[in-house]
């Protein structure tokens, strides 16, 4: 009987995506949503697509919450899929560690050795990246399903309860991510967190963005900028210790537009460490989600994203750790550095770091995120 319940869940589960999408009907990224129809840990699995008058798409697993494809147009009117991705959910679920345009937690980036106190109380995390644990662990939010509700064909909201002691976090967590695709090509993501017990979030999205539409090769062309006079360096574990360094006179100052690949192979110790760029930026915005916090800008298609949010501070990675042995969508081989990640979040390691800003969730309190990224064209 169980079984059969399960395949009437997944049978209703394509005909919404079957609905949403048009029978039969590919997105405008070319994904076929029926690769979508799933079941993982026992919960069924779909695409979701938001779409707005200007033409522009954006596809959403609830696996993960993850961003599969995001369609804009470039200065010449034509689509473009600015993010990396895969075709289906068999794909992600086959790459080990895959958290490409996922939503990350109950920690995103990293905490040193797994551990940290809190009133007193000491929690050992899972260790899964030299020695640290890194995005909330193997067992991270993007490897969970996520409850789905479209509300419209803009709106999409996800939710999802994290267990008391899983993963090792203290406190039942309850968890709601909203999508939202403006008229003026802005994809918004708001988080939003409760718990019952004192816990810590960190909550983030992580997708890989090459604005070129041509992630089949690297994106040091694409201009980055980055309204930070200073990172919090790390060392060779990719851990950060508590410091902060000037980006005045690096290969790290983004403050004015630059192509991302000028400096990028510096003789510097922190491009050593982070074997190129993969360095939290502390903000010079003081949390408006009104100020442009970071920037990517492609001349060749002519595509600007920016960067809004209503955090501290700013991941940027820039793919060192893809080589070409991953297939993403339509069989293309990601190679190095050929996609720029603009995480926003709360600094690493900040449970252990009392003069970083706290990411401490209590009974009573509101985790609230808000994260915007802007499309529009240069001419």
């Amino acid at each position: 009987m169980m079984k059969k319940l399960m395949s009437l869940a997944s049978l209703l589960v394509m005909l919404v995506a079957c609905n949403h999408n048009g029978e039969g009907q590919l997105t405008k990224s070319g994904l076929d949503p029926k690769n979508f129809v799933s079941e993982v840990h026992g919960k069924a699995t779909a695409l979701y697509t938001l779409t707005n008058a200007d033409g522009m798409e954006v596809c959403i697993t609830n696996y993960g919450g993850r961003v599969v494809s995001i369609m804009v147009p470039d200065r010449d009117g034509k689509l473009q899929d600015v993010v990396l991705g895969f075709d289906s959910i068999a794909d992600y679920v086959g790459v080990e560690g895959n958290n490409f345009g996922a939503i990350i937690g109950r920690y995103g980036n990293r905490i040193d050795h797994g551990r940290f106190t809190l009133d007193g109380k000491e929690y050992q995390l899972p260790q899964n990246n030299y020695g640290h644990s890194l995005h909330g662990g193997p067992e991270g939010f993007y490897t969970q399903v996520w409850e789905p509700r479209q509300i419209d064909d803009r709106h999409l909201e996800l939710t999802y309860e994290s267990p008391d002691g899983f993963a090792g976090y203290p406190g039942k967590l309850k968890v709601e991510v909203a999508y939202e695709l403006t008229a003026d090509n802005a994809l918004i993501i708001k988080y939003t967190a409760t718990t019952d017990k004192p816990t810590i979030v960190n909550l983030t999205n992580h997708s890989y963005f090459n604005l070129n539409g041509d992630p089949s090769r690297d994106c040091m062309d694409q201009e980055v900028m980055i309204a930070a006079d200073s990172i919090t360096p790390i060392d060779s574990t990719f851990m950060t210790h508590g410091t902060m360094m000037a980006v005045e006179g690096t290969p790290f100052d983004f403050r004015q537009a630059k192509p991302v690949g000028r400096d990028i192979n510096a003789d510097n110790e922190q491009l050593r460490n982070g074997k190129g760029y993969d360095h939290n930026y502390v903000l010079n915005t003081g949390q408006d989600i009104n100020k442009v916090s970071a920037s990517i800008y492609s001349p060749k298609t002519g595509i600007l994203m920016e960067v809004f949010t209503s955090e501290p501070g700013l991941q940027f990675y820039v793919g060192n750790f893809l080589d070409g042995t991953v297939k993403g969508k339509r069989g293309v081989a990601y190679p190095l550095r050929s996609a720029i990640c603009m995480e926003t979040q709360h600094y690493p390691n900040s449970p252990n770091l009392s003069q970083y800003p706290s990411t401490v969730l209590r009974p009573g309190e509101v985790y609230r995120s808000r994260c915007f990224y802007k499309f529009s064209v240069r001419r």
